[in-house]
């Protein structure tokens, strides 16, 4: 079958898309993890952090989005990935400006604006172990762990799905750091379904730099999840202010955990270009 798809990006936080409601037929492409892990193959398939699905809601929804990571495996939410989706379903006339979204992690309302910019509300985090899908009881705030030779506080946050945020001098290296230590804390002891892992400089009580180590798809240029997560644990623990602007490899995001509890993030969203693809892939020589 043809394929056709988009490539947008949230700061750099790149995903292939998948448009159901404009091409219904391939809602029966079958195994979407396989699929997300040959497209996002950066040297033989497209190039991403995974694929998203953009489909039809339902009475309470405007639309309704499916994430798998660069690995095959199924997400329930990305910031980056819903902003772009907003953006685009505004342009194409599926939804109005403001939308209501379906995931896997409940009920997403975001502003496509009219400078192209969107606001989403990220609803509200968690911090119980047991909600976030970690091993114990409580919450895990500035907890003392080992990894790979480091001594990490560790402060955990759900915005859907589950993140660590560890904090760090203004001057460290966060991309060694998120190197070197993501992959260990994606699969550590007391996260069984994996988690993602922020690492964090306050620059100032309103201005955090950060670094982050996705789950199934390890480092990217950003994260939306994460950089709510970050602000999150950052204000939890003391070390800044209830809004800030994001630093990420990628570009800023302005995040804020309002006073009702709930996290806005704004950012930008960009299309890249449109294509096509065989899948399966072809082998003779008729893919010529």
């Amino acid at each position: 079958m043809e394929v056709p798809f988009l490539k947008m990006h949230g700061l750099g936080n790149d995903y292939v898309y998948l448009d159901l409601i404009g091409h219904p037929e391939l809602a029966d492409l079958g195994d979407y993890g396989a699929l997300s892990r040959a497209i996002s193959d950066r040297h033989r398939g497209v190039g991403g952090d995974g694929i998203i699905l953009i489909a039809r809601g339902d009475r309470q929804h405007d639309l309704s989005m499916r994430i798998f990571n660069a690995d095959g495996s199924e997400g329930e939410m990305c910031g980056n990935g819903i902003r772009c989706l907003m953006r685009y379903a505004a342009a194409r006339g599926y939804a109005p400006r403001r939308q209501r979204v379906r995931t896997r992690a409940g009920t997403i309302e975001g502003e496509v604006g009219e400078d192209g910019l969107v606001l989403v509300d990220m609803g509200e985090p968690k911090f119980a172990r047991t909600e976030i899908g970690f091993l114990g009881s409580g919450e895990m705030r500035d907890a003392p762990y080992a990894f790979g030779g480091a001594e990490l506080h560790l402060t955990a946050v759900s915005m859907g799905n589950p993140h660590v945020v560890s904090f760090w001098p203004a001057g460290e290296d966060l991309t060694a750091r998120a190197l070197s230590l993501g992959p260990l804390l994606e699969r550590a002891e007391f996260a069984p379904q994996r988690t993602n892992a922020e690492f964090v400089a306050v620059l100032a009580p309103d201005r955090l730099r950060m670094e982050v180590w996705e789950r199934g798809s390890g480092r990217t240029q950003a994260c939306g999840t994460g950089a709510c997560a970050s602000l999150v644990a950052a204000a939890l623990t003391g070390r800044s202010a209830r809004a800030a602007t994001l630093e990420l490899a990628g570009g800023a995001l302005s995040i804020a955990w309002r006073e009702d509890g709930h996290v806005t993030m704004r950012g930008p969203a960009t299309l890249s270009f449109h294509g096509s693809l065989q899948w399966p892939p072809r082998e003779d020589d008729t893919a010529w």
